[in-house]
């Protein structure tokens, strides 16, 4: 990947702010209401396309803001911090939009930057298979040459957006290699089945059915690049998946501080008793920590460096610290804490989900293990 001129602090900043502006006129009732239509946030999402936040990584030329995935996680943690974490921004602006902008030919880029930085398309990623796990080695989902077509055959499980996309970057096996590929959502023979999840959320998870989906030469993303297009989306979705978390943890930690000063127990605020007050300062000083973690992998990212080590640091660290203060923040509320008008509880499935997916906290400390510690490879 090419490198991205550093933005400022003050730039970072400012865009912080913006888009906490536009999104706490939603605020995290919209988010609940959202999650029981079922709709996607697509009115959210519109509006942050219309004030840049989504463009912030693609490159300027296409209608982006070209500053990289720093900016977009910034973009990430403020949506989270007013209680909207979508995680749809890990996929469609990070994962989707980086290999695209990176890897797609000319004509790619034209079709789908502009609409992917605006909000008005959406590209879900399609590579978690039922029996392959975290090694995507273990693929199974076969694309074969026709002619100038290719046909894919297989599925994917648990793949967001489907009901939202336009179309789905999939991940198959062509011979060997694995390629990459753009499928549109209306593709004739790709079907889905919605998978029920325990999780309060305004975005769906799918399992989807390729049979036998034809598709031009011109579907396939960077032919002659191999497994370098795959990994090229996988780090920016690592960043911006623990910006993402730890903006929960900056929205779960505001309400519980405030919850701790004003409610008031045996003449007291409930803020002054350390078995409350240490819980937070211990949250807070997990968040300070995710925080320059993730700042740090973004900045490596964007400096053109590997940066996967750091990408897993940042993410099995956020997901600790929202963890750790959600706990904490719901502790602090007692009985409130389950109670939706406080919103705290609305957010512990996906809290939940994120020391599962993209990647498990597992898989994370492996990476870091194998290729920081120099230990023997357990995968």
């Amino acid at each position: 990947m090419r490198p991205t001129p550093e933005t400022s602090a003050v730039e970072l900043e400012e865009l912080r702010r913006t888009v906490l502006r536009t999104c706490r006129k939603f605020g995290h009732g919209y988010y609940v209401r959202s999650s029981d239509a079922g709709d996607n946030a697509r009115e959210l999402w519109r509006a942050l396309g219309g004030i840049g936040a989504l463009g912030a990584g693609i490159s300027e030329e296409y209608g982006g803001a070209g500053a990289g995935v720093e900016a977009l996680s910034a973009v990430a943690e403020a949506v989270a911090e007013a209680g909207l974490p979508l995680m749809l921004i890990a996929l469609s602006p990070a994962v989707c939009a980086t290999v695209v902008d990176g890897f797609g030919s000319p004509a790619q880029k034209a079709e789908w930057l502009p609409g992917l930085a605006d909000g008005s398309r959406v590209l879900g990623f399609a590579i978690t298979e039922p029996d392959a796990g975290s090694n995507t080695h273990n693929i199974r989902m076969r694309a074969q040459r026709d002619g100038d077509v290719w046909r894919l055959s297989g599925q994917k499980y648990y793949v967001s957006h489907v009901d939202n996309a336009d179309a789905l970057l999939t991940v198959a096996r062509a011979g060997d290699e694995l390629k990459v590929f753009l499928v549109p959502t209306d593709a004739p023979g790709l079907t889905r089945t919605p998978i029920d999840v325990e999780i309060l959320s305004p975005e769906r998870q799918y399992s989807v059915f390729y049979d036998d989906v034809r598709l031009p030469g011109s579907a396939v993303v960077g032919p002659d690049a191999g497994m370098a297009v795959l990994y090229a989306g996988l780090n920016p979705e690592r960043i911006v998946s623990a910006a993402l978390l730890n903006g929960i943890a900056r929205y779960a930690l505001d309400i519980a501080v405030d919850y701790a000063r004003e409610r008031t127990v045996w003449d007291v605020p409930i803020g002054a008793h350390q078995a409350v007050s240490h819980p937070l300062a211990r949250a807070e000083t997990a968040l300070a920590a995710s925080r320059l973690l993730t700042a740090s992998a973004a900045r490596a990212f964007d400096r053109g460096e590997p940066g996967g080590v750091e990408a897993a640091m940042a993410k099995y660290t956020a997901s600790e610290a929202a963890s750790t203060a959600l706990d904490a923040a719901m502790q602090t509320l007692g009985g409130n804490g389950m109670s939706r008008e406080y919103g705290l509880a609305t957010l512990h499935g996906l809290v939940r989900l994120f020391r599962i997916a993209p990647v498990s906290s597992e898989m994370l400390l492996n990476h870091i293990a194998h290729k920081r510690l120099s230990l023997p490879r357990s995968y």
